[in-house]
């Protein structure tokens, strides 16, 4: 079992780091329910992550999600510390701290640009990280840690990208105005107007055959009378010469 969910995110992991360009020490931002998770089950996070991810890890939180569990008391008093003990990333909320969850929402937003994973037990705030392209997420069942698997926001990312569908309008322009420079974008105007359209049938093979004219004809009936007429005749005169003698 941990072989394969060993397999598992190291399969997840392949697939941000070549798609997202996520590189080590991987950022983790933890809320309060997974620092909570973690204590409740023994888990060592700082010592058992980077061997799950399969590289460095760097643990890390807000104001924000320290101050809702100060807030929150004594009964959360071990996950504050753990909290405390990660590196505190800016946000901003400094003067008008927010809950945990909107915190870590905003420092994912336009399109995670710092490559943050997030931790977390909070199925509300798993929800909405998953329709988010490009983000990871970590939580913890059954005493272990799991790296989730792709949400369907990031393989469709993923899939526009490789079909060419998000290269930006500039790149869309600086392309055209290059082949323009290079005389490509006329060259193959060109070779649009020159393509052959299907053509139909040769013209001079629908022309009808030409008949024969009757002024062609007549030449042959005219010399074959004058032949009949030669030879009554010559009939004529052999019967002439003959009563005569």
């Amino acid at each position: 079992m941990k072989l394969r969910r060993q397999k598992h995110a190291k399969k997840n992991m392949g697939f941000y780091k070549h798609n997202f360009h996520f590189s080590e020490p991987f950022q983790i931002l933890l809320d309060g329910t997974f620092c909570q998770a973690a204590l409740r089950n023994k888990i060592q996070i700082r010592e058992q992550l980077p061997g799950y991810l399969g590289g460095s890890t760097q643990l890390c939180t807000t104001r924000c999600v320290i101050k809702e569990l100060e807030s929150l008391g004594k009964a959360l008093y071990g996950a504050k510390l753990i909290a405390q003990r990660s590196e505190v990333r800016n946000c901003s909320h400094h003067k008008d701290p927010v809950s945990g969850s909107a915190c870590l929402l905003s420092m994912i937003e336009d399109g995670n640009p710092h490559h943050f994973f997030i931790a977390t037990q909070d199925q509300e705030l798993a929800n909405r990280v998953k329709k988010k392209a490009g983000v990871p997420l970590l939580f913890i069942i059954q005493n272990t840690m799991v790296l989730d698997k792709p949400s369907p926001k990031s393989l469709a990312f993923v899939q526009k990208l490789q079909t060419d569908q998000l290269v930006p309008e500039y790149q869309k322009q600086s392309i055209v105005q290059l082949k323009e420079k290079e005389g490509l974008a006329k060259q193959e105007g060109a070779k649009r107007r020159k393509r052959k359209r299907a053509g139909g049938p040769n013209p001079l093979s629908c022309l009808k055959k030409k008949k024969k004219t009757q002024e062609g004809q007549e030449p042959s009936a005219e010399k074959k009378k004058r032949r009949k007429r030669k030879r009554n005749r010559v009939k004529a005169e052999g019967v002439q010469s003959v009563q005569k003698n």
